[in-house]
Order: C-alpha cells, then sequence, then structure tokens
C-alpha cells in the first residue's frame, strides 16, 4: 500500500530527492551509494523514488534500500507511463522545502546537499539552485568538467538575475532544485505531452517565468554527475531517432514555452528564454550534424513538421538574440541559417571568408553562404578577372530540407585578391579575424593562414624550435627534431600507416609499392609494436617500420611532408603526442587512402577532417563527393580517380585463381554503431556487455549453423569462414561458432588471399563487398537490420548508393531467403550477368596501376595549381 501524499505546505526537512526509476538496476547501486555518502544530517533530506513499471530488478533494490535507508525512502510503484508522471507522483509525497529530480543511472559527490544547503543559507532569495554537472563515462568511469554549461560554474558560487545575466539560463531538473511553495503556487507539474526530451527545460521554464526574478543559483562545488551511457539507453540518447523530438517537443516544448511568455509578459520574450530556446534548437542541429552517425532518416517524416515549426520558432525570436546569443554550440552558419532562410528574401553574407592557404599550389579558399539565386561572381586577380582554379557548391540541409548553400571556391594565391557578387564588391575576414578588408594581398594570406610547420628551408639557420611544450624532455624532443641529423634522415618524408595497431590496408600497399617502385621517395611506415604484423613487416623492411608512439615516431611526424592513412580518426590525423604534449599543430599534408568506397553520406563526419587528397575509387563515389550541391566541403582540389592502392594487389592475387579453385564460403559482416561505442584516443575498440546476446551475434550464428549451407558446402567442396570486422573480433573470440565454420582474422590471414579464394561472399554493409566486387567474386548483402540502419543508428546519411539498384550482388532481408542466394551463388561461382556489369561500369580502369596513380597524385598536390 502506498503513502497517502502530504498536504500542502506540510514541509518538514530542507530536500526531497524525488527520482523516477525505469530498468536501471545495473545503475542503481551506485546511485544509492551517492546518496548514502552524503555529509548532511539524515533528517535534512528524503528520498521519494518512483518506480515506472520496471521489469528488471529495479523495485526490488528499491525496496531493500528503503528498509535498510537511516534517512527517509518513499518508494512508490506505478505503471509505465514516462519520467513526467514517475516525477509528478513522486512530487506529491515530498516534504521538504526544495524539490529535486535526480535521475537513479546519476551520481552525486558527498557535500552536494550539504553545498547547496550552504548557497541557500547565504542567498535567501534564490528561487532555483543549480548543481555543477559533471560528465561521467560510463565505459571508463572518468568524472570529467566537460558540459556544455561549464562555464556557468566558473569561479565562486553566485546568485544571477537572469534578467540582467540571460545567458545564464539553466533548466536541468535533474541537478536543479527548486522552492516547493512556488511549485504549489502555480500549481505546476510536469507536462507528460512534452518528450521524448525537454520535459526539464519546459518544467524550469515554466517556473521561472512565473516569478516575480529569475534568481537562479550556480554552485561550482554541488557536483552532479551525469552518467553518458556507451549504449545511448538512456531517455536522451534514445530519443534521437524519435520523430517526437522534432515534432512535440518544438510546438509543445519551444513554442509553448514562447506564447506563454509573450502572453504573459505583454509581447516581451526574456532573453533568457530565447537564448534557452537556441540551445536546445542547437542541440538539435547537432545531432543532424554529428560525426558518427544522423538520426536523418528515422525522422524524414517528421521533417516537413519541423520546418513548419522552426519557421513559427524563428518567428518569435529577436534577432539581437539569434545574432548575439552567447549559445557557443549556435555556430555562426546556423545563426544565419535561422535569421535569413524564411525571410523570403535573396540574400549573402556581407564578408567573404578566407579559410585556408595552400602554400604548395598556392590557392587560398574562399567561402560565402547565400539563400535563394546565386550571386554572380567575379573574382579578380591583380586587378584580373579569373576562373576559380576549383569550385563548387555545398548545400547546408536540415531534416531534408535544404536551408542555405555554401560557395566554396579555390583560387591563385599570388596577387592581391577581390571579389564581386552582383557588382558590388565583397569584404574579406581571415579565420582568424582580422578586421574586414575589400582587397587581401598574398603576404596578409601567407601570414594569416599558413600552418605552424616545424620544418624549415634547409638553408635557415637553426632557430629556437616551436612548439608549446612545457617539460625539458619535451623542448629537447624538439630541438633534436629540429636537428640536421634528423632533418636530413627524416627530409621530405612520406609517412604511411593504417590503423594504430593493423596493417594490410592501403597504406601497406602503398608503402610496399614506394619501396619497390620509387625508392627515392623517403617512405616510412608507422605501427604499434604491439601489432601481431610488427616482427614480420620489420623482417621485411628493417627500420623503415617505425613503432607508433616511440621517440623516432614524433621525430619523424615533426619533419614528415606527407601523411597517408587509410583512416582518418582523430588519433591518426592529430597525434596527441604532438599536439597536446608539445604544442606542434601538423604541418605534413594529409592523404586519406579511405578504407573502402563511400556507399552513405559521410560529409558530416569527413567536413571538419584536415585532408590535402581525397583518394576516390568510382566515378560515383567522386561525383558524390566533389559534385555541386552535395554535402561535403571538398572540390576537385582535394578529391581524385585514383583507385585504391591495395586493389592492385588484390586483381594480382584474383587472377591467379580460377573459379574451380575457389573454396571458401565467406562470411564478413561489419560492425554496428549501436554495438561498439566510439574509440578512445588510440584505444582499440569495446564492445556493449550485452553483445553477446544481441539480434546481431544471434542471427549471423544462425546463418553460419543452417544445415542447408553446411550441407551445400559439402557437396560443393568449400569451407565456411567467419570474418567479421576487426572491431568485433576481440569479443567473438569466446562465442562458439557452429561446428565446420572457422573463425578467420585479419591478422593470421591474408585477407587479400580470402576473397580470392572465395566462391561467395556473405557481408551486409562492409566497404569489403568492393573487394569481392573488383574481381567480379559472387556477393550477397544479408541485411536483416535494414530498417535499423537506414533510420541512422549506424554510420551516416543514406547517400547516393542504393543496394538495390547499385549493389553488385543480391539483397536479402530474411534467414530463409539469404539462405538461398548463397547457395545459389557458390554454385554459380560468378556474378550474375546484372551484377557483372555493374561492377564493370563502377570499376572501369582496372589495371593494376592505383599505386602509380596516387603516388602522382601526392606529387601533383604540391605543383604550384595552373591560372585558367
Amino acid at each position: 500500500m502506498q503513502p497517502e501524499p502530504i498536504a500542502r505546505h506540510d514541509h518538514d526537512r530542507r530536500f526531497s530527492i524525488v527520482t523516477p526509476v525505469y530498468n536501471v538496476d545495473r545503475y542503481l547501486d551506485r546511485f544509492i551509494a551517492s546518496v548514502d555518502a552524503q555529509t548532511m544530517a539524515v533528517d535534512e533530506f528524503e528520498v521519494v523514488a518512483v518506480d515506472d513499471g520496471s521489469t528488471d530488478g529495479s523495485l526490488a533494490i528499491l525496496q531493500a534500500w528503503a528498509a535498510r535507508a537511516a534517512y527517509r525512502v518513499v518508494v512508490l510503484t506505478k505503471e509505465n507511463g514516462g519520467v513526467s508522471t514517475a516525477r509528478n507522483l513522486g512530487l506529491e509525497h515530498a516534504r521538504g522545502e526544495w524539490v529535486t529530480f535526480s535521475d537513479p543511472d546519476d551520481e552525486l559527490n558527498p557535500p552536494y546537499l550539504q553545498r547547496i544547503s550552504t548557497f541557500i543559507a547565504g542567498h535567501p532569495t534564490s528561487e532555483l539552485i543549480a548543481g555543477n554537472v559533471m560528465v561521467l563515462h560510463d565505459s571508463t568511469g572518468e568524472v570529467v568538467d566537460s558540459h556544455p554549461l561549464r562555464e556557468r560554474f566558473k569561479g565562486r558560487a553566485r546568485l544571477r538575475d537572469l534578467d540582467l545575466h540571460p545567458g545564464h539560463f539553466f533548466v536541468s531538473a535533474n541537478a536543479a532544485f527548486f522552492r516547493r511553495t512556488r511549485i504549489d503556487a502555480q500549481g505546476l507539474r510536469f507536462d507528460p505531452a512534452v518528450r521524448p526530451t525537454f520535459e526539464d527545460g519546459h518544467f524550469a521554464g515554466r517556473y521561472l517565468l512565473a516569478l516575480p526574478r529569475p534568481l537562479v543559483g550556480f554552485v561550482p562545488g554541488a557536483h552532479y554527475r551525469y552518467r553518458q551511457r556507451t549504449d545511448a539507453s538512456s531517455m536522451l540518447g534514445a530519443s534521437v531517432t524519435d520523430p517526437g523530438r522534432y515534432t512535440t517537443v518544438p510546438e509543445l516544448g519551444y513554442l509553448g514555452l514562447l506564447k506563454c511568455a509573450k502572453l504573459d509578459r505583454d509581447g516581451e520574450i526574456p532573453f533568457w528564454l530565447q537564448n534557452l530556446v537556441l540551445y536546445e534548437l542547437s542541440w538539435l542541429i547537432r545531432i543532424q550534424s554529428k560525426s558518427v552517425a544522423s538520426s536523418s532518416a528515422a525522422v524524414s517524416g517528421a521533417g516537413e513538421r519541423f520546418h513548419q515549426l522552426l519557421e513559427e520558432i524563428v518567428g518569435y525570436l529577436d534577432p539581437e538574440a539569434i545574432d548575439g546569443s552567447p549559445v557557443t554550440s549556435l555556430s555562426r552558419v546556423w545563426r544565419d541559417v535561422l535569421l535569413n532562410s524564411w525571410s523570403g528574401r535573396t540574400w549573402h553574407t556581407d564578408v567573404v571568408q578566407l579559410t585556408r592557404h595552400d602554400r604548395a599550389q598556392r590557392l587560398v579558399r574562399m567561402t560565402y553562404r547565400y539563400v535563394g539565386a546565386a550571386p554572380q561572381e567575379v573574382v579578380l586577380s591583380g586587378g584580373r578577372a579569373i576562373d576559380p582554379v576549383h569550385a563548387k557548391v555545398r548545400d547546408i540541409e536540415l531534416l531534408g530540407r535544404v536551408l542555405m548553400h555554401e560557395r566554396i571556391i579555390w583560387v591563385p594565391s599570388t596577387r592581391a585578391l577581390r571579389l564581386r557578387l552582383d557588382g558590388v564588391l565583397q569584404r574579406f575576414a581571415l579565420e582568424p579575424p582580422p578586421r574586414p578588408r575589400y582587397a587581401i594581398s598574398p603576404v596578409l594570406i601567407r601570414e594569416s593562414l599558413d600552418r605552424s610547420s616545424l620544418r624549415r628551408d634547409k638553408r635557415a639557420k637553426p632557430s629556437r624550435p616551436p612548439g608549446g611544450a612545457t617539460t625539458l624532455a619535451g623542448r629537447a624532443l624538439l630541438r633534436l627534431a629540429g636537428s640536421k641529423p634528423v632533418r636530413r634522415r627524416y627530409a621530405d618524408a612520406w609517412v604511411l600507416m593504417d590503423r594504430i595497431r593493423d596493417a594490410g590496408d592501403n597504406a601497406q600497399r602503398l608503402f610496399e609499392h614506394l619501396r619497390a617502385e620509387r625508392p627515392e621517395i623517403n617512405a616510412w611506415f608507422v605501427l604499434s609494436r604491439d601489432s601481431a604484423e610488427w616482427a614480420e613487416l620489420r623482417r621485411v623492411h628493417g627500420r623503415r617500420i617505425v613503432a607508433h608512439g616511440s621517440h623516432r615516431w614524433k621525430l619523424l611526424l615533426l619533419n614528415a611532408a606527407h601523411l597517408l592513412s587509410s583512416h582518418v580518426d582523430h588519433a591518426v590525423v592529430e597525434p596527441r603526442e604532438l599536439v597536446v604534449e608539445l604544442g606542434v599543430r601538423p604541418s605534413w599534408r594529409f592523404t586519406f587512402l579511405q578504407h573502402g568506397v563511400i556507399k552513405d553520406d559521410l560529409s558530416n563526419w569527413l567536413n571538419p577532417k584536415p585532408i590535402d587528397l581525397f583518394v576516390t575509387s568510382t566515378p560515383a563515389e567522386l561525383e558524390s563527393v566533389v559534385g555541386d550541391h552535395s554535402r561535403y566541403g571538398y572540390t576537385t582540389r582535394e578529391v581524385k580517380l585514383t583507385g585504391m592502392p591495395r586493389f592492385d594487389r588484390l586483381r594480382s592475387i584474383g587472377e591467379q585463381i580460377a573459379p574451380s579453385d575457389r573454396d571458401l564460403v565467406l562470411v564478413a559482416p561489419t560492425w554496428r554503431n549501436w554495438l561498439v561505442p566510439p574509440p578512445t584516443r588510440g584505444r582499440a575498440r569495446s564492445v556493449v556487455p550485452d553483445f553477446g546476446d544481441s539480434e546481431f551475434v544471434r542471427t549471423w550464428l544462425a546463418l553460419l549453423a543452417d544445415p542447408r549451407i553446411t550441407a551445400a558446402a559439402a557437396d560443393l567442396g568449400l569451407t565456411i569462414g567467419f570474418l567479421p570486422h576487426p572491431d568485433l573480433q576481440a569479443a567473438l573470440v569466446g562465442v562458439p561458432l557452429p561446428e565446420g565454420v572457422r573463425l578467420l582474422t585479419f591478422v593470421d590471414n591474408d585477407v587479400q588471399q580470402l576473397f580470392a579464394r572465395a566462391a561467395v561472399v556473405v557481408t551486409d554493409y562492409s566497404s569489403m563487398a568492393v573487394n569481392a566486387a573488383y574481381i567480379e567474386r559472387p556477393l550477397v548483402y544479408y541485411q536483416f537490420d535494414q530498417e535499423r540502419v537506414r533510420a541512422g543508428e549506424h554510420l551516416g546519411t543514406r547517400g547516393y548508393f542504393d543496394y538495390d539498384r547499385d549493389g553488385y550482388g543480391p539483397v536479402v532481408l530474411d534467414h530463409d531467403a539469404a539462405v538461398a542466394a548463397i547457395i545459389q551463388a557458390a554454385r554459380a561461382r560468378e556474378p550474375e550477368p546484372q551484377y557483372r556489369d555493374r561492377i564493370r561500369e563502377a570499376f572501369p580502369s582496372r589495371d593494376g596501376r592505383c599505386c602509380e596513380r596516387v603516388v602522382d597524385a601526392v606529387i601533383a598536390s604540391t605543383t604550384k595549381a595552373e591560372l585558367r
């Protein structure tokens, strides 16, 4: 039997912690321990825990807690109805003067409640108190001060009037304390209709709007540890693909607050509320623009309604608020979108940005944005009209609608430059921006945009080494890197690497080509010393193989002219050991050799990368990146059609194995974003705890165990081999495979030999499918989770490549169809005519010269561009 709700104003303690609980048994003990550890007197606070219909062990844990706690713990139960209904029920039973709504998967530091109480005692006019939100990384247990609103807590504890400090809004109910008397006077409750997010913002926004003065206290020492889950199972993580986040939340949440404020305040919407809405909008934009995956496909049906609501929201926002908002997560691009995309007029930026200078090619990158028809563009170099050397139009898109365009042009930097748009001379601004100017000189371009470099002209006298190293060892290393012997040894070095711990991809194949065919190029290959390939590569190539992270590796990179890799992870392109520890920005030219052929739209991930040369393999892939109105920021300056270096060796091996000698059913699925959390810098990826019981593992094991495939393989003399993605292999070592199935690894096998031996290759979305296609091996795409992947839960958004229209083999969605397709392909051992034709259209020049073309492209990238 549940206790009766308390009478209004019947408060017998300082604080009530109301916590809504749903299926968090794996986190509850940590939360409870953090409450047990509070330094505040136990008769000064209580916990009201509301189990919202949990189906795990959460309720039992709560009941045991209530039975033994030294402080008051009330446990309530209800049918599942969402976080708002659970909080509302808890609020009815709370006895504290102040109420907070901590989440049960988070943690509180021991003095949390006491420090809030001390602040209230010193600032009795406070209306809302904010705890300092820290981020608790689920995978490592590390607590970091990285919350987007952390600046509000710098320095001492303080009280802020939001009308005077509108940038100090704070609406996280889980880390905020509200006066119970104010809540009762307003009749305030959480609105269950506002979901899947912004329940907190809507509640706190209404609370603050009703106050005579919105006085908010910020207490730096009260640490609220917000758990950032690796499996995205929290309400916030799961909401990314919920259409309600793009319809219900903007309508009832953002618009609801804006309309309420305008009605109650004679048309005046406080700037703190406008900043709050802009902050929330910036997160919606970031969801669609983040680097790993995008949810656009999942919520595409909500796109039209979202844009209607967004236009209405913008109508409530003052242009001054948008333009001058302190919300740092709202970039200049998106401020321009909000200010101009619904204005009904043609517009372009009033300042042209110069964002990068290519010293070798003597080109500078200019960008400007526009809405409506493109302005008439005239570039003047030394007073003469010229055509850009490279140019494109990039679309700026949100939820399926193009809102703005960005014009990107590369022009020679050898003479003074001017730009006219629609006949009007434009001002230039550099990054970092000095004052805008109407003409820009070559000297100013070089001084402002050239990246800092350790490499100096060999004729220059030695000087104090650049970099920000603060340790004695760091400064000594920089001096050594600039010494004549080291500079001579690593002069114009080409540094190649695949993964930090794995070789065998495009970088290794290109390195082998350089050593055999172009020994005059000073080529080096980088690999972790604990890699399984280290010993063999070191035996063959000697000290040309350099251990990643070693002293020699640092000296090599500090003098490198080129870095070439099949991967573009942060740890590869901007290694912490140089950028952070030594304070040196990379000065090499980076060539992205790629790991596969791009099929999906990876622009959100790749656009921020510092890529000088970008290798592509098919005409369609090239056009998808450099073509006008794609979302990529790359042009024909960076992107070249060469083919991947590994294709040359693959072609040679493939030609040596006749169809009758192909003896392998190769099953090679890729990873899933929801199963493999993002890697920590330089470390191998891990998998989620329940990986072994995931649909992914169960489905692939069922396919491997199917007796029809087993019988067909035996009849045809084939071996079944399972080659999962490298990021999954460690997790699958202990998983028992069906009898007769061999677990194949990238370490113990020549993967190109495996593809060449394949009678059929079975994959899903893997870039390795191109290996099979390139040498015309039959291919089957088994996409049992296609709906989830298309919803944007994996990597990127759907691009130009349609598996049904463009794929190199049949696409199957269920088990029986997969079995039939695999057996049919294995018997044929050749692609069907329709798929063979697609392969030959995609790869028209399979001539064994991919490495040669890549080398030529790298050399050409350092040659002065021709003026047109």
